[in-house]
């Protein structure tokens, strides 16, 4: 079977670093489904969505993000809202989308659920109008993202070692949050809006999220005493964070969020700086994404 041409944009410095043999694969790979492609590999920040533009302009309809929920994020910005199909291969150190979306970890399964995999139309969201696709926050995860990987070192333990450091320095926020319409008065250490499930690395914030499902999952965290801090993480890896006296949870698909100062924020896992008015509103069914499983509940 004859596949139309796929673009794979590639992300060298994401997650552990690039392999020579990544596009050799990529190439053994295309040729056993009789397929053409073209790699292309980031340069800078950004880089991503100017390749993926040119790549609709040169009429490929499949286009391969090849990173972390960064370099997803940036291909998705020139997909979005097009009939142009998105797939990816994980490649960063924690991503959340694939895992969501049960995209394998290995790369060659990954590379071959490109061939295999079936498309769904997916949500996304606006933060401040930046895209995401993924899980975006405000608060203590957005001051950890504006630190993290500074030190050059990426990774679980790296993030978890960064966060120990600044937890103690970072304190609650207060402000208003109207959802669909309500308004609700806050006072959080870390507001998370969800349109999947996770973060990465299987840490859940958001466990009954769906991509598909039109809603953003709004995870509303206290800061947790020292001694139950240890314990509360370890939610995040059984689904269970929403048990937690020290979680609320709400869901909608306008937002506004209002708070007494400027606070630090991140999209998709990546810095925003910081702000103290922030407009959120979803898009339904805005990204054509290939799944390997098109009826699991993502």
């Amino acid at each position: 079977m004859q596949h139309q041409p796929i673009l794979f944009i590639i992300n060298k410095v994401a997650g552990k670093g690039f392999l020579p043999t990544v596009d050799e694969k990529i190439l053994d790979i295309c040729v056993r489904y009789n397929t053409e492609c073209s790699i292309e590999f980031t340069r800078s920040k950004g880089h991503a969505t100017a390749l993926a533009q040119e790549g609709i302009a040169k009429g490929f309809k499949r286009i391969v993000a090849i990173g972390g929920d960064g370099t997803l994020n940036e291909v998705a910005q020139a997909l979005v809202h097009t009939d142009i199909t998105m797939g990816i291969v994980p490649k960063g150190s924690g991503n959340g989308l694939s895992r969501h979306l049960g995209i394998p970890m290995d790369f060659e399964k990954a590379v071959e659920t490109i061939f295999t995999g079936h498309p769904i139309l997916m949500d996304t969201f606006l933060l401040n109008d930046h895209l995401s696709i993924n899980v975006s926050g405000v608060g203590f995860d957005g001051h950890v993202a504006n630190l993290f990987g500074k030190d050059g070192k990426r990774g679980l333990f790296g993030y978890i070692k960064l966060t120990i450091q600044e937890f103690f320095n970072f304190h609650e926020y207060k402000g208003s949050l109207l959802v669909d319409g309500k308004t609700h008065s806050i006072r959080a250490f870390i507001l998370a809006i969800a349109n999947s499930t996770q973060y990465g690395n299987n840490a859940r914030i958001a466990p009954l999220a769906s991509v598909t499902d039109h809603k953003l999952h709004i995870t509303l965290l206290s800061k947790v005493p020292l001694y139950a801090l240890l314990p509360f993480m370890l939610r995040f890896f059984s689904q269970r964070v929403y048990d937690s006296s020290y979680c609320q949870t709400l869901e909608g698909s306008t937002l506004h969020l209002s708070l007494e100062k400027a606070v630090a924020y991140h999209v998709d896992g990546e810095p925003t700086g910081s702000a103290q008015e922030f407009s959120i509103k979803v898009q339904p069914a805005s990204l054509r994404m290939l799944v390997p499983n098109p009826s699991a509940k993502i």
